[in-house]
């Protein structure tokens, strides 16, 4: 379920053929969820109110797409995440933030005005998103070692000039409980900043029981492939021949070979030469002895007598 509403396909977009993978939308949504279920416990700590705050999807979008889908106004805290490139973006609706003002102040929640934060206000709803961002470095901590820092508020989207409009983003949308009001707020992070940082990052952590049982099980494995029988071939450089002439040859027939006697033989696996031997025998056994490789030379044309 994304932001836009209801279930069901997305439009692919082929000019932006890059998508996460599986692997790294799993791997934010680990993040994002352990993120709101910090910021729940925080909002019902701060405003002394049962409040929650569960991931509702992760998409990846442009910048001009993204701003399509908020109202205005709405509340904007532009975030600088170092050490990450780019600005990260929390939004939440105004009813939200006047929610939370009141009951940080005593009140009894309910509908709220929509109009801008007072200068009383303000520094309440800063003080709270400092806690929240703080949220944010401990969802992310096993990824990225963030520091957050809010920079400014803003209550238009369109006036903001922290990203282009073609820019990928990745938009996380929460649903946000307070009381009995919900809400739904998202966090916009830039593509290009998080995509590098969920590539390097293995996404399944080993413990040293589990780290132990996979060092034991790799020795096992190439002991076995070691001592596994492998068929080997000494042969002379193979020819080519047309069909009929394989259909006519009758016993007695020469078929000239493209071998110098002076070439060693090719040993070979699956069709594959890597290594050569000149052949002799050991006692009552034919063998081969295994020299470096010839130096290449033309090859000669086939032909048949």
């Amino acid at each position: 379920m994304s932001r836009r509403g209801g279930y069901g396909p997305t439009a692919y977009d082929f000019r932006r053929p890059i998508k996460l993978s599986r692997e790294h939308i799993r791997t934010l949504q680990i993040a994002f969820e352990t993120y709101a279920r910090g910021c729940g416990t925080l909002l019902t700590t701060r405003l002394r109110v049962v409040s929650n705050m569960t991931l509702v999807s992760i998409e990846q979008l442009n910048y001009d797409e993204y701003v399509s889908t908020l109202m205005n106004p709405t509340v904007i805290a532009v975030v600088a995440v170092e050490p990450l490139p780019g600005t990260v973006l929390l939004e939440i609706a105004t009813s939200t933030a006047m929610t939370a003002i009141d009951h940080m102040l005593g009140g009894p929640g309910g509908p709220q005005p929509e109009r801008p934060l007072t200068d009383v206000e303000m520094p309440l709803l800063r003080g709270l998103l400092d806690w929240i961002l703080i949220e944010l470095r401990y969802g992310f901590e096993t990824l990225v070692n963030l520091t957050p820092k809010l920079k400014e508020i803003e209550y238009n989207a369109q006036f903001l000039r922290t990203h282009q409009p073609d820019d990928a983003v990745v938009v996380a949308s929460f649903e946000i409980k307070i009381g009995a009001e919900d809400w739904v707020g998202t966090l916009c992070l830039p593509f290009n900043s998080i995509l590098p940082v969920l590539e390097r990052k293995e996404t399944i952590e080993l413990t040293n029981a589990e780290r132990m049982i996979r060092d034991v099980a790799h020795r096992n494995l190439t002991a076995g492939l070691s001592a596994a029988p492998i068929d080997v071939a000494v042969r002379f450089r193979p020819i080519r021949m047309r069909t009929d002439e394989i259909v006519d040859l009758r016993p007695g027939d020469v078929v000239p070979l493209d071998h110098s006697t002076s070439l060693p033989l090719e040993i070979t696996v699956n069709e594959t030469v890597f290594a050569h031997a000149v052949p002799g025998n050991q006692g009552a056994r034919l063998a081969c002895l295994v020299v470096p490789p010839p130096q290449e030379s033309p090859a000669k044309k086939v032909g048949r007598s």
